[in-house]
């Protein structure tokens, strides 16, 4: 994950979401915008009219998104590159809920998620004080992506199997 702008990566924080609501065209430009620097997490309109469609977001009032659907977008535009559709249904339910109120929760994901991305992108690996070269460092992160994603499948197979 290359950044894309100058700094740390940093998505904005509930409090920071536009307050006034945005039509479907402005809310695709300003979530590629916010998460540009994850470069293959991207949204298109029609992305966005299919979650509404699945129920994973509220459809919009008036044609016009508010805050709580942009914060359920940046969720899904990440987990839908590591999960299917089903598990993306469950997950944002779970990211809803995480910590009480969805200011906290999505603001507690933004946190999670900047760390996650800065300690992916140093130079030197995670938790392990090595020196790799770049084919090395790329098989190292394959590895742990291969491992994390393993963890969330079997979540998601328990949470099934609980009737969740």
């Amino acid at each position: 994950m290359k950044q894309a702008c100058e700094g740390p990566f940093r998505l904005p924080r509930y409090a920071e979401l536009p307050t006034m609501g945005l039509y479907l065209e402005q809310v695709t430009a300003y979530l590629n915008t916010q998460l540009a620097p994850l470069e293959d997490v991207r949204l298109t309109s029609a992305m966005v009219s299919n979650y509404v469609k699945h129920h994973l977001i509220t459809g919009p009032v008036k044609k016009l998104y508010g805050r709580d659907q942009l914060a359920d977008l940046i969720f899904i535009a990440v987990a839908k590159n590591i999960l299917p559709l089903g598990d993306i249904r469950v997950a944002v339910r779970v990211q809803q809920n995480s910590r009480g109120d969805r200011a906290s929760a999505h603001d507690g994901f933004c946190e999670e998620l900047e760390a996650a991305v800065e300690a992916a992108g140093n130079d030197q690996p995670l938790f392990v004080p090595v020196t790799r070269t770049p084919a090395q460092q790329m098989l190292h992160d394959l590895a742990l992506e291969a491992a994390y994603k393993a963890n969330v499948d079997r979540f998601f197979a328990v949470t099934r199997e609980a009737g969740d």
